[in-house]
C-alpha cells in the first residue's frame, strides 16, 4: 500500500530522534489519520506491535500531549534481568531440579515433582533469591524443561518402590562420579520405516517447494526398518547410536553397548574397570530377560569390566536420560525430513547437536539378530551375578569370569 510506504519512509527518518513514548504517540497519530485499518497498516510499516500503535492512538484520543513529557527510559534501560542481579540463580535452580552435572552426576533423573511456586519459595528461603513463580517457569524453559514434561509426572498405577529405586539409581550415579567410571543410559528408540515417507514436523524450504513423499506409508513400500539403539554417556554428554536393520533383541542391545565401549567408551575411560548402566524394565534390555543377562556376562568377560546394572521401575521409561538427553534431539534434528535411506538415518543422527554441547556418533549395523534365542538353566547358573540388597531383580552386578570367552 502507498500509505504504508510513506509511513515507513517517515518512520525511518524520525525514529532515531524519538524516544519510546513519542514513537508510540507518533504511530498512534499516523493510525488515526488513516482511519479504519490504520493500526495494522502502521504496525506493518514500522514493525511496531499493533498494541503499541493502538495504545498511542488511544492516548492521543484521551488528550495526551507531547510538550509535558515525564521521564522516559532510554532504549535498553529498565530493570535488570534476574540472572544479572543473581548470577547464581540459574545454577541454583538447575541444582534444585536436576543435580546431574559434568563433574557430579548425583542424579541421572531429569524430572521434578516440584511446581514453579514451590521452587520459587525454595529459592527464597534456602538461598535468599527472590523471584516469582512465572520467572521460575521461564527459566525452566531456558534450561530445557517443557511445561508438559514438568506436569506429566503420573503414569497410572505406580510401583510402591518407584521412588526408592530412583534414589538407588542416584546413589549408583554418585558412586560412578566419585570413581570417574562411565555411567551410561541405554534404550531402543522408536523403530522408523525407511523410505519416501512423511516424517512429522516441519523444516525451512524454498517457498512452494516442499519435499514430495508418498501418500501412504505402506510397510511393503519401505526399504526396511531402522532400529536405533542408543547409548548416552551422562557424564560426557555424548551419545552413540547403533542403527540395526533386523530385530531388536537382547543380543542386538548388548552388541550395541559393546560397540560403544570399543569405539568411544574405552578411549574416554582408558583406566576404567567398572561400568554403571541404567536401562528400562522391559524390551530388549528388560530385567526379566535371561538372554540379556547372558549377553552382559559375555560382554563382561570380553572387556574385563565389572558391570553394574539398574533398571527403571515399570512404567517410568521416560525418566531414562537417553530419552530426553539424546533421542529427543535426534527427533528434532530429522523432523520434516523423509528418511529415504539408511545412510540418511545414520547421517542425521550423527549430525545431531544441541546448545549443551551434545555430540553424537552413529553407525549402521546390518548384521542379523534372530529372535527366539534361549538360555538354559545351566548357562544361567554360569553367570557371575551379584544381586543388590535392594530389589535384586532390578539392580545387580555382573563380573568377568576367570576364563574369558
Amino acid at each position: 500500500m502507498a500509505d504504508e510506504a510513506l509511513i515507513r519512509k517517515r518512520f525511518k527518518a524520525l525514529k532515531a530522534s524519538m524516544d519510546e513514548r513519542i514513537t508510540r504517540l507518533w504511530a498512534g497519530a499516523e493510525a488515526e489519520a488513516i482511519g479504519y485499518g490504520g493500526v495494522l497498516a502502521v504496525a506493518r510499516a514500522t514493525g511496531l506491535a499493533p498494541n503499541t500503535v493502538k495504545k498511542g492512538r488511544d492516548e492521543l484520543r484521551d488528550g495526551a500531549k507531547t510538550d509535558n513529557l515525564v521521564r522516559i527510559r532510554r532504549k535498553g534501560s529498565g530493570g535488570r534481568r534476574h540472572e544479572d542481579v543473581h548470577p547464581e540463580l540459574l545454577p541454583t535452580l538447575k541444582k534444585l531440579v536436576d543435580p546431574a552435572t559434568r563433574g557430579d552426576p548425583e542424579s541421572p533423573l531429569r524430572w521434578t515433582a516440584k511446581s514453579a511456586v514451590v521452587l520459587a519459595n525454595e529459592l527464597f528461603h534456602s538461598y535468599g533469591i527472590r523471584v516469582s513463580d512465572k520467572t521460575v517457569g521461564k527459566l525452566l524453559k531456558q534450561l530445557g524443561y517443557s511445561l508438559q514434561a514438568t506436569k506429566k509426572t503420573v503414569e497410572g498405577k505406580q510401583h510402591p518402590d518407584r521412588n526408592a529405586q530412583f534414589e538407588h539409581i542416584n546413589a549408583q550415579a554418585k558412586i560412578a562420579g566419585l570413581q570417574g567410571a562411565p555411567f551410561i543410559s541405554v534404550d531402543t528408540k522408536k523403530k522408523e520405516l525407511v523410505g519416501n515417507f512423511k516424517n512429522a514436523g516441519t523444516e525451512w524450504q524454498p517457498k512452494d517447494e516442499p519435499e514430495l513423499v508418498d501418500v501412504h506409508d505402506f510397510p511393503d513400500d519401505a526399504v526396511g526398518k531402522a532400529i536405533p539403539y542408543g547409548i548416552y554417556d551422562v557424564i560426557a554428554n555424548s551419545g552413540f547410536v547403533n542403527v540395526g536393520t533386523d530385530h531388536d533383541t537382547p543380543v542386538f542391545a548388548v552388541t550395541s553397548i559393546e560397540t560403544w565401549w570399543k569405539r568411544m567408551g574405552k578411549r574416554r575411560y582408558p583406566d576404567a574397570t567398572e561400568l554403571f548402566l541404567t536401562a528400562d524394565a522391559g524390551g530388549s534390555n528388560g530385567y526379566r530377560s535371561r538372554v540379556w543377562k547372558h549377553e552382559m556376562q559375555r560382554f563382561a568377560d570380553r572387556s574385563g569390566l565389572t558391570i553394574h546394572v539398574s533398571h527403571f521401575p515399570p512404567g517410568t521409561s521416560k525418566w531414562n536420560k537417553v530419552e530426553h538427553r539424546l533421542f529427543s534431539f535426534i527427533t528434532m534434528n530429522w523432523r520434516g525430513r523423509p528418511l529415504r535411506t539408511y545412510e540418511t538415518v545414520v547421517s542425521l543422527i550423527g549430525n545431531t547437536r544441541n546448545e549443551g554441547g551434545l555430540v553424537v556418533k552413529a553407525r549402521l549395523d546390518r548384521r542379523h539378530y534372530p529372535i527366539g534365542k534361549k538360555v538354559t538353566d545351566e548357562e544361567m547358573r554360569g553367570i557371575r551375578i551379584e544381586r543388590h540388597d535392594f530389589h535384586g531383580d532390578w539392580n545387580y552386578t555382573i563380573r568377568a569370569r576367570e576364563a574369558v570367552a
